[in-house]
C-alpha cells in the first residue's frame, strides 16, 4: 500500500493540478452559474468519476508493459516524462485570462448532466495520457504490487477531484465572478501548475 509521503505527495501535486483553469472546472463553474448548485455539483461529480476509466486503463496498460519489458515501461515513463514537461511549458507560457459564463446551456435534469460530465472524462484522450504520464511516477517499488498502487492512486485523484468540482459547483456564482474579475489569478495558477508539472516530468524521467 503507500507509505503517508507517498500519499500525501501524491495529493498535493493531484489538488494543485485539479484547481489549475482548464475545461472541465471551467464548465463546472458554466454550469453552477447558468442552471444552478444542483447542476454545478453533479456536472462536477460525473467529470471526477470518470476518471476512474482512466484508472483502469493505466492499470491495464502499466501490468501491460511491465510484463511484457522493463525496457518498454521505461520508455514509458521517459515519454511520460516529456509530455508532462510539454503539458508544464504550455501552461508556463499561458497568458491566463480565462473567463466564466454561464451562457447557451440548456435546462437539463441534474442526472443527465452527471451523466454528461462522466462521459466527457472517460472519453478525452488527454486525460488518457495524463494519467498514464502522472500515475506511475509515484509507485514505489519497494512498497508492493504496482497495479494496487496505481489503483489507489487512480481512486484518491478521483476523490479529491469529486470534492474539488462539487465545492467548484456549488459556489460556482461566487468563484466564476472572481475569475471573471481577476483573469491574472488563472495565469498565476497555471504557472503554478505548469512547474509542478516540469518538476514531476523531470523525476518520471530520472527515477530508476
Amino acid at each position: 500500500m503507500l507509505s503517508p509521503e507517498q500519499l500525501f505527495g501524491f495529493l498535493a501535486a493531484a489538488i494543485l493540478i485539479t484547481l489549475s483553469p482548464g475545461p472541465d472546472n471551467l464548465m463546472v463553474l458554466s454550469t453552477g452559474i447558468a442552471k444552478g448548485r444542483l447542476r454545478g455539483v453533479a456536472f462536477g461529480l460525473g467529470c471526477a468519476f470518470g476518471c476512474l476509466s482512466h484508472t483502469l486503463l493505466a492499470v491495464i496498460g502499466v501490468s501491460a508493459l511491465i510484463a511484457a519489458s522493463p525496457t518498454a515501461f521505461t520508455a514509458l515513463k521517459v515519454a511520460g516524462g516529456l509530455y508532462l514537461i510539454w503539458m508544464g511549458w504550455g501552461a508556463i507560457r499561458s497568458r491566463g485570462g480565462a473567463r466564466v459564463s454561464g451562457e447557451g446551456l440548456s435546462n437539463e435534469p441534474a442526472r443527465r448532466l452527471f451523466a454528461k460530465g462522466l462521459v466527457a472524462a472517460a472519453i478525452n484522450p488527454k486525460v488518457v495520457l495524463f494519467f498514464l504520464s502522472f500515475l506511475p511516477q509515484f509507485v514505489v517499488a519497494a512498497r508492493g504490487d504496482a497495479n494496487l498502487q496505481i489503483g489507489v492512486l487512480g481512486l484518491v485523484f478521483t476523490l479529491q477531484a469529486a470534492v474539488i468540482f462539487g465545492l467548484l459547483g456549488y459556489f460556482s456564482g461566487t468563484i466564476g465572478g472572481w475569475l471573471n474579475r481577476t483573469p491574472t489569478a488563472g495565469m498565476w495558477l497555471d504557472r503554478i501548475a505548469g512547474a509542478v508539472f516540469i518538476g514531476l516530468g523531470l523525476r518520471l524521467i530520472v527515477a530508476r
